[in-house]
């Protein structure tokens, strides 16, 4: 069973600073990336940043470069989502999600397990 341990979410001030850690487990892909998507109330999802497993690649949303960093322990099988310069439209419901392969993408369809989302909020 894949798993998905999703924390760090948060209120914060515009200008602050979270990171989110997303720790998964229970998936047998030998090459993987994992992505990084939110969605705010009435809006599509975005697809917010991803990484693969191997090489360590990155890959943000124009609305995030410069702000978010992404990062992963490998032997931890975790990534996390370093975001700093928070912006109230920053607010929504984070998750992180597999993707079986290593290419990155942040179209939402390619990816198989998603794990069930942490709040982040930044007040104004």
């Amino acid at each position: 069973e894949v798993q998905f341990v999703e924390s760090g979410g948060g209120l914060v001030q515009a200008g602050g600073s979270l990171r989110l850690s997303c720790a998964a487990s229970g998936f047998t892909f030998d090459d993987y990336a994992i992505g990084w998507f939110r969605q705010a109330p009435g809006k599509e999802q975005e697809g917010v940043s991803c990484i693969s497993s191997r090489g360590g690649f990155t890959y943000y949303a124009d609305s995030v470069k410069g702000r978010f960093t992404i990062s992963s322990d490998k032997a931890k099988n975790t990534v996390f989502l370093q975001m700093n310069i928070l912006k109230p439209e920053d607010t929504a419901v984070y998750y992180c999600a597999v993707k079986r392969g290593i290419s990155l993408s942040l179209g939402s369809y390619e990816y198989d397990y998603w794990g069930q989302g942490t709040q982040v909020t930044v007040s104004s």
